[in-house]
């Protein structure tokens, strides 16, 4: 049976991906794990993989075109396969040659009033349109005999949001829509408690070359999360790790972390970011995350509030380690001091629960030699 290549869902919010460029031909033979294509979304571009051997088939998807997700957009065949006859066939022949033909038809069978007033325009422009409340008057042709298709459509709300706020890219705009609406409509609270980190920033200083502070933050929130599996959004311990792009914030996952070394953490770690950063983040890399961290600290920021990545229950905000005054046994005594803020879901998680995880990791974070030793 032919094994299809469909669009993935890179985060919870995703709707459609972009085809950005086929790796492989129609006809080209491949192996499963073989890169076939790269898909844009908006917020990360990662490699499709192939995902079984064989030829690759029935392309449906061209370059630069947006797809739903979960829609499949090209098949794999086996030795002997042959593509299913509707398959082979680009989707009712795509809607740009749907529109080309239109013209002969609505002229035979259009009545006169309608041929005046009307456009010509696509079926998905025309549902676009009225779902957007846009005048299809107002908007020129780029189909053929002038008639409008879905990019006209969208190209026009493009430019409606981009003279609204020219100095904020499409990008996080799409990002800032959706978050507004996703977090107006969770409950949720937030605690926060300064940490005194002598201990974790001695031992960072006789740490494996490479290990970096988030490394310990992911060691240390995996066992809290352990300790505290009402905070664990599943059955694994996921650490997703903020990393700062130019066109986006995207959340790459350290898989399974309460399993791993200090030093498998960091090489893993490491190699993810570096991965964002060059946008050959793999669909994996991205998903299945459970608990997330997102560290300003390198920035200078003292403390700061995160936005919780859902589906997940709770995401920690690390602020910068700075020298500040602390109380020690009666005494005031300068000590470096870093600034833990935790994000709940309160659907999931109470502030009795949210306090108990708290204290938890910042007990590890002041004694962490018995998990880093």
């Amino acid at each position: 049976m032919p094994a299809d290549v469909i669009m993935p869902m890179l985060g919870m919010a995703q709707e459609t991906g972009k085809v950005l460029r086929w790796l492989k031909a129609d006809g080209d033979s491949v192996s499963k794990g073989e890169p076939l294509l790269e898909v844009e979304t908006d917020k990360v571009t990662v490699e499709i993989e192939a995902p079984a051997d064989g030829t690759l088939a029935a392309v449906r998807v061209p370059e630069g075109t947006d797809v739903p997700v979960g829609e499949v957009i090209a098949l794999v065949l086996a030795d002997g396969e042959i593509a299913p006859v509707a398959d082979t066939e680009l989707r009712a022949v795509r809607e740009v040659e749907a529109v080309a033909a239109a013209p002969t038809v609505e002229q035979v069978t259009m009545p006169a009033s309608r041929k005046r007033g009307g456009r010509l325009a696509s079926p998905k422009a025309r549902r676009l349109a009225q779902e957007r409340g846009v005048d299809l008057d107002s908007l020129s042709g780029t189909g053929p005999n002038g008639a409008i298709v879905a990019a006209d459509v969208e190209g026009l709300q493009q430019r409606v949001t981009s003279s609204a706020a020219p100095e904020m890219s499409s990008v996080w705009k799409t990002m800032a829509a959706r978050t507004q609406a996703s977090w107006q409509e969770v409950p949720h609270f937030y605690l926060h408690r300064d940490v005194d980190a002598t201990r974790l920033m001695s031992w960072k200083g006789v740490a494996p070359k490479g290990t970096s502070v988030t490394d310990l933050l992911i060691k240390v929130c995996a066992e809290a999360l352990k300790r505290h599996p009402r905070v664990n959004a599943g059955d694994e311990v996921n650490v997703g790790v903020a990393v700062a792009t130019d066109d986006a914030l995207i959340v790459p996952v350290v898989h399974r972390a309460g399993e791993l070394t200090l030093p498998q953490i960091s090489e893993r770690r490491r190699a993810i970011a570096e991965a964002a950063r060059a946008g050959r983040l793999r669909p994996e890399d991205v998903q299945g995350g459970t608990f997330t961290i997102s560290n300003l600290g390198m920035y200078g920021v003292d403390a700061f509030q995160a936005i919780v990545n859902a589906p997940q229950a709770a995401i920690l905000a690390v602020g910068r380690t700075a020298e500040r005054p602390w109380a020690v046994d009666g005494a005031v005594v300068v000590r470096p001091v870093m600034t833990l803020s935790v994000s709940f879901d309160h659907r999931v998680v109470d502030g009795a629960r949210g306090a108990e995880f708290l204290d938890t990791l910042a007990s590890l974070l002041e004694e962490p030699a018995g998990l880093v030793a």
